[in-house]
């Protein structure tokens, strides 16, 4: 959520930074509840010293033995009205918070203008395009034997889901634990294991809720809980209404979880594959951190993902997102691209996002400032590190050998069992 504080100094200044984003705040609205809460505030506050005042009264007439009663009557009715007032400036203040929710988080200046995915601007490649003797097969064809199975999983679920087999599972398991053990033991992470179902509280926190409901998957029951999207938001609700010692900052942590997502804005898109799907699994890092440091650990952060890309030898390209295509939370969001030379294109394996304070606001998470010993809200980061899946698939169709064998990348082969080869 936006500091309402800057709202209020310059509204007009937020209006043009979330129109990068392509966001039309309305400044006539904001204005006139602002108008209207300064009102009702004004004469909460003005009936309450009044009736103060007359209650002081009372019990001044009483000490003298003077009739009370007619003061009485007033106080009863200023009560009444006091009560009435309270009311409308409560009701006022639900009205302004609800649209206050609405707003997205202003983009960082360094954020590039442009409405859709083709507007992002690639800041730097790495690795060279595998150069192959044969026409390359995406990781459907490469898997038609079954290793990959979608129909037991549309048998069994639905569509945009999947069964893997043999060496396919264990591929997704040795990757999954590379990718702990590198933010552990390299990148100083420490792991966690959360929920994998949350209430509506933290995916308020985090901004899931309440614009991107129709993207979540509710669980029915008498309490509103939700399978998570990612692990982005338990990992980040552990510090939702906690203040943490400065000393214990930064908090890095590293959590591999399935992911759940309805897909509700992707109908029709991706559906080939294992490219878009319902359930997945990612291993996500998260930062809590003091604001002034919080730009050199996004670009830490950024750095941590793109080096378990290298480590695997998969060609890959960093991409600034621009305003149209940056997430509602985040105020600026590098994706990483991995080369699928069976689609002989860049797909995103992971999003790295700085989130200033926005999240934290919404959740309460802060810190205690040492200079002034009182609570300040803390900066947050998250990013994939990597989503498996699509980091499987590009093992798969960047190691391929044309003859349905796919070569172990070196720093696999110990999670591996050793082998050099996997066959499909």
């Amino acid at each position: 959520m936006l500091d309402i504080k800057i709202l209020r100094a310059d509204p007009q200044a937020c209006a043009k930074l979330l129109a990068v984003k392509g966001f039309t705040l309305d400044v006539d609205r904001f204005l006139e509840l602002e108008n209207l809460r300064r009102v009702l505030q004004q004469e909460t506050e003005h009936l309450q010293n009044e009736r103060n005042q007359k209650s002081k009264a009372i019990g001044q007439a009483k000490a003298k033995g003077e009739d009370i009663a007619p003061l009485v009557a007033e106080v009863g009715d200023l009560g009444e009205r006091l009560d009435q007032a309270k009311e409308r400036f409560n009701m006022l203040q639900d009205e302004l918070q609800g649209y206050l929710q609405a707003i997205p988080n202003t983009p960082d200046k360094s954020v590039p203008e442009g409405s859709t995915e083709d507007d992002n601007q690639e800041i730097r490649r790495w690795g060279n395009l595998p150069a192959f003797n044969f026409t390359p097969r995406d990781h459907v064809e490469l898997t038609e034997g079954g290793s990959m199975d979608f129909e037991a999983a549309a048998k069994i679920s639905g569509s945009r889901y999947v069964v893997l087999h043999g060496s396919l599972a264990r591929l997704q398991r040795a990757l999954t634990q590379f990718m702990l053990d590198t933010h552990v033991h390299k990148h100083g992470y420490q792991e966690v294991y959360v929920p994998y179902i949350v209430n509506a509280d933290s995916l308020y926190g985090t901004g899931q809720l309440p614009k991107f409901a129709d993207d979540q998957f509710r669980i029915a029951g008498e309490t509103e809980t939700y399978l998570i999207p990612t692990a982005e938001v338990p990992v980040t609700n552990i510090y939702r209404d906690s203040i943490v010692a400065a000393d214990e900052l930064p908090i890095k942590h590293v959590c591999h979880s399935p992911c759940f997502r309805s897909e509700a804005g992707a109908h029709g898109r991706d559906t080939r594959g294992m490219i878009r799907q319902h359930q997945f699994e990612k291993v996500e890092m998260v930062q809590l951190v003091q604001p002034e440091q919080s730009w050199q650990a996004f670009e830490e952060l950024t750095d941590h993902a793109e080096n378990i890309l290298k480590a695997l030898e998969l060609p890959f390209r960093s991409v600034v997102l621009c305003g149209g295509d940056l997430g509602f939370s985040a105020t600026k969001t590098i994706d990483l691209e991995v080369w699928l030379p069976g689609q002989d294109q860049y797909r995103e394996v992971s999003s790295c996002s700085h989130f200033a304070d926005f999240q934290a606001r919404r959740m309460q998470a802060r810190y205690r400032d040492p200079q002034t010993n009182k609570p300040a809200l803390l900066h947050t980061l998250n990013g994939s590190g990597l989503a498996v899946g699509r980091t499987m698939i590009a093992v798969l169709e960047n190691y391929q050998d044309g003859d349905g064998k796919v070569a172990v990348p070196d720093c696999l082969k110990p999670y591996m069992g050793g082998s050099s080869h996997i066959e499909l």
